[in-house]
């Protein structure tokens, strides 16, 4: 088969072509529901699935390029294929998505020298190797090779950001100089000078928006006088960040306005159909002056909701898709006031109510405690340096570290740091926290009290930016430690082993006797086992505790802060198993409880704003 792109339509073998696509990004999603998600994008009437790929994620460190498990880009392919569905790869190397970094790799930007979304040698040599690592499973993958990739996006809007024609000829190059030879497309906000600037002639220009369709469309027509007309980012609902409300967009507004991008004859991609999560350290952050984390869930008022479950939207949307295309019939599960769930063994594609087993909420109490300084042996492994290295200097891509230095201030002094904390600091002095530094609030310094032994600041890296001019910044004490104005020096640093937590902190968590109490003292470990007659997705409530971490069966669920407007913490239905199970959080300042919840229906922080 051919994809190309047509006077005004794209061409599917030569005839016009209207792509439906949602997006689902593999990356956000436990492997094991990828095809659920996936088919329930083809019950609402779509033909395609986009996704970005993470560059960070499959280079966690250099040499490294991970293609197993939750990275699988090619079985993830195979199942677009699998329903019968084309795809849209937007392999960057840019992605935005409110992923840390931006999808670019922290060791990238390590020594100063490499270039940031620019034509530098260092940056396009290492996109080059990033480029070909993708090629064996997207080149056999497009369509022209019998597989489902019709479209290859080239950067991410790029015209918010610069305007260099040189850097993005060079990318396009070394996209078709591994093989690519579907159509490749940009996109850009319909505003000022952005489509203009973020593209080429020889890239289809397409637009980012999620109102004023029509007007939208206008524009993109002016940038571009012939071809198809496609918005590739309808936004159809927003991402949130930690203490802000959580961002949702009417149902009915939406779909209106996705029927005036149909009845235009305009293409689109849904983003997001399925939001899913930021596991683990992998949300991004924002700053504008302000430095904003984003939060762990990623349900984007999505048309299927974190849990993988049709919203109104959903039903809205694909009432207006079924005007303009052909939709599959419903299993009785989608409809509206049905369990959600697709049925594990309809292979046969028998309509049928989902299999639904009776599930009950449940009250884990987490009975073993030890401090994190019990268990640092077995988290950390210490090096020595003159002054605070960076994470990135120590090669954390993420997550925490902690700095020591013995100090001798028998008076206590102000301990202020040079430039910038980054991004949150506990600072103790013999175990005792004597107070926090915060980046959002442009903490810089704190007073100490008399103090002749350790100090320790456990700095948290709450998110790499990822848009704007700080994409590619360090994490850690930036411009170093000085107490009334006097440089702390000799050092000792080291990364927390927390995503996956090391095995050797689990084990000695899980040794330590039971005892009783309620409130927890920070930074601190708790652990508590459930059991479980049958698998399924389920939510974790920490209702009490104030911020921290959680990993169900060592997976690490991600954040919780008690600010919100998350309430809950997701867990995959495949990280749970018949039996034993056992959730451990780490909690960084008090709790008032030692009980966690198991529940069967999320609390997705829907405080409405």
């Amino acid at each position: 088969m051919r994809f190309a792109i047509g006077d005004t339509d794209f061409l599917l073998d030569g005839e016009p072509h209207r792509v439906l696509s949602g997006a689902i990004h593999y990356f956000r999603v436990h492997p094991d529901l990828w095809a659920d998600r996936i088919r329930k994008a083809k019950l609402m009437g779509l033909n395609t699935i986009e996704t970005y790929v993470a560059w960070n994620a499959h280079a966690p460190s250099p040499g490294v390029f991970d293609l197993t498990g939750g990275l699988d880009l090619g079985r993830f392919l195979d199942l677009v294929a699998a329903e019968g569905m084309h795809a849209i790869v937007r392999p960057g190397p840019y992605i935005c998505a409110e992923w840390t970094n931006g999808g670019l790799p922290y060791w990238l930007f390590a020594d100063g020298t490499v270039g940031v979304r620019r034509d530098e040698p260092g940056f396009l040599a290492a996109v080059s190797s990033y480029l070909h690592a993708l090629a064996p499973v997207l080149v056999p993958r497009q369509i022209d090779n019998g597989g489902p990739i019709v479209l290859v996006q080239v950067e991410n809007e790029y015209g918010a950001y610069g305007s260099d024609p040189v850097y993005l000829s060079k990318l396009e190059q070394m996209h078709r100089a591994i093989g690519l030879t579907v159509p490749f497309t940009s996109v850009d906000q319909p505003m000022g000078t952005m489509l203009e600037d973020g593209s080429l002639p020889s890239l289809h220009k397409t637009g980012s928006f999620g109102s004023r369709s029509v007007a939208r469309l206008e524009r993109l027509r002016q940038a571009q006088p012939t071809g198809p007309l496609m918005c590739s980012e309808f936004w159809d609902g927003w991402f949130d960040s930690w203490g802000e409300h959580h961002h949702t967009t009417p149902a009915a507004a939406s779909a209106t306005d996705l029927d005036d991008l149909l009845a235009a004859g305009g293409s689109v991609n849904i983003y997001m159909f399925h939001g899913g999560t930021n596991f683990g350290f992998t949300n991004g952050a924002n700053d504008k002056g302000v430095y904003r984390p984003i939060a762990t869930s990623y349900d984007y008022d999505a048309p299927l909701d974190e849990a993988g479950r049709p919203t109104p939207k959903f039903h809205a949307f694909r009432a207006v898709i079924e005007r303009y295309a052909p939709v599959p019939p419903l299993p009785a599960s989608m409809e509206p006031g049905g369990s959600g769930r697709l049925a594990s063994d309809a292979a046969d594609g028998a309509d049928r109510e989902a299999r639904v087993v009776p599930a009950a909420d449940l009250a884990v109490r987490l009975d073993r405690v030890a401090s994190l300084r019990s268990l640092l042996p077995t988290l950390t492994t210490w090096s020595a340096y003159d002054e605070p290295p960076t994470f990135d200097a120590l090669g954390a891509a993420s997550g925490f570290v902690l700095y020591r230095a013995e100090v001798d201030l028998p008076s206590g002094g102000v301990l202020t740091v040079g430039t910038e904390v980054r991004d949150r600091a506990i600072v103790s002095v013999d175990g005792v926290v004597v107070g926090v530094l915060e980046r959002e609030h442009h903490d810089r310094a704190i007073v100490l009290p008399p103090v002749t032994g350790t100090l320790e600041l456990l700095v948290e890296d709450q998110g790499r930016v990822d848009y704007g001019i700080r994409i590619g910044e360090p994490k850690g004490l930036i411009g170093g430690v000085a107490v009334d104005g006097v440089p702390l020096s000799r050092w000792t640093a080291s990364p927390l082993a927390l995503d996956p937590i090391a095995p050797s902190a689990l084990d000695a968590l899980s040794a330590v006797e039971p005892a009783d109490g309620e409130a927890l003292a920070g930074p601190t470990f708790a652990t508590g086992s459930f059991d479980l007659d049958a698998v399924d997705d389920r939510y974790l409530s920490l209702d009490g505790f104030r911020k921290g971490v959680a990993w169900v069966n060592g997976f690490c669920l991600g954040r919780y802060w008690s600010r919100g407007p998350q309430q809950t913490l997701a867990i995959p239905g495949p990280v749970l198993r018949r039996g034993r199970n056992a959730v451990v959080v780490l909690e960084l300042h008090a709790s008032a409880s030692r009980t966690a919840h198991l529940l069967v229906q999320p609390d997705l922080g829907h405080t409405e704003g």
